[in-house]
């Protein structure tokens, strides 16, 4: 199969509530969308979203990559496209992966292929800390079939910590609780957050620590109350097996953008249960594309609650076609293949450039 034509698109796609870090607050989507054709004019679209503090990768690096790979790309046959994007799995996975998943949408990849309506549940994001607060957005959440509510935290430990048992108190059992430092403690602060946390409702603590702190880690895991997950920490197998022997971890978190692929995804959910650890899924920071795509494969090989909520955040979708969501999940519908709204795209188009025949 020949690349006739890649067309980039470089957006920034805002967000109808900032989505709070521990690093800043994320008021839009810095987005790169990988359009590839061949002769046919049939098309396959990857997603490549930029968060400065959480990837080494920033949108001016990877836009200009982008460039540069579309225009040594275009014409070649996609086989070899892939080889070549191999060469990019280190030091760029989510420019890489743009264009490595826009080639498996082309050609038809079976992760894609879904059969019958499939339900993928996701968790919902709480950002109250104030009780009232927190017991109005909880019940909104609930209603609207959420069973499983992410707490960012990862400021303060103290005042997170008394923030996370109105949170629990709140809920009162009716939902897991997932909580997310994002990297933003301590590795003081997050053994004392971490050891005294009441297991209640609590499914898991995401990573605390910065992510090639391995030490801090695995000094957490030690003392912590409540299972611990990796997010920023783990790129590859390699950093798989590493939580793995270091038992730095029980649950370990995968997203699609930072593996290449959709068999590289799926390779390294299979290496995650091999080391006798359980999977997470899910980008809360990707528009339709990627969380469409995560959806697909998180079909009969993850048991929680996905994280790929990020196309819930925007103030619009981007597609003719919208990703649909029911009660808490994202609905995949038999032959569904995402199409762009050329006046949707236009509203967020920063920059759009089309390289080939």
């Amino acid at each position: 199969m020949i690349i006739a034509t890649l067309t980039l698109y470089r957006l920034r796609v805002p967000l109808t509530t900032p989505y709070k870090l521990s690093f800043g607050p994320v008021h839009a989507f810095d987005t790169v969308l990988v359009e590839a054709r061949d002769a046919a004019s049939r098309s396959g679209i990857g997603e490549a979203t930029y968060l400065t503090g959480y990837t080494d990768e920033t949108m001016a690096g990877g836009w200009a990559l982008a460039q540069r790979l579309a225009r040594e790309f275009a014409g070649l046959a996609a086989a070899d496209m892939q080889t070549r994007l191999a060469l990019h799995y280190d030091s760029a996975p989510f420019t890489a992966t743009a264009f490595g998943t826009a080639l498996e949408m082309l050609g038809g990849d079976s992760l894609l292929n879904v059969a019958q309506r499939t339900d993928v549940p996701v968790l919902g994001l709480l950002h109250a800390t104030e009780t009232a607060a927190i017991e109005s957005e909880s019940a909104a959440l609930f209603d609207a079939g959420f069973t499983t509510l992410k707490v960012k935290v990862g400021w303060d430990a103290i005042r997170d910590a008394a923030m996370v048992k109105r949170v629990q108190s709140a809920l009162n059992g009716r939902g897991n609780i997932r909580l997310d430092a994002n990297q933003g403690y301590s590795r003081d602060d997050a053994c004392r957050f971490a050891a005294t946390l009441d297991p209640q409702g609590i499914e898991l603590f995401e990573q605390p620590c910065a992510a090639g702190d391995w030490e801090s880690a695995c000094a957490v895991a030690r003392v912590a109350t409540v299972p611990m997950m990796l997010d920023e920490s783990i790129y590859g197998l390699d950093d798989i097996r590493r939580a793995a022997e270091l038992k730095a971890a029980r649950y370990i978190k995968v997203k699609l953008m930072k593996l290449g692929g959709l068999a590289r995804l799926a390779a390294a959910i299979d290496t995650i249960r091999d080391c006798g650890m359980e999977p997470v899924l899910g980008n809360g920071v990707a528009c339709e594309i990627g969380c469409w795509m995560e959806a697909c494969v998180a079909r009969g090989r993850i048991r929680n609650a996905g994280e790929m909520n990020g196309y819930l955040k925007p103030t619009a979708p981007l597609l003719a076609n919208p990703l649909k969501f029911e009660r808490g999940a994202i609905v995949l519908e038999p032959g569904y293949r995402p199409r762009l709204d050329v006046d949707a795209l236009a509203r967020c188009t920063l920059e759009r450039q089309t390289f080939g025949a």
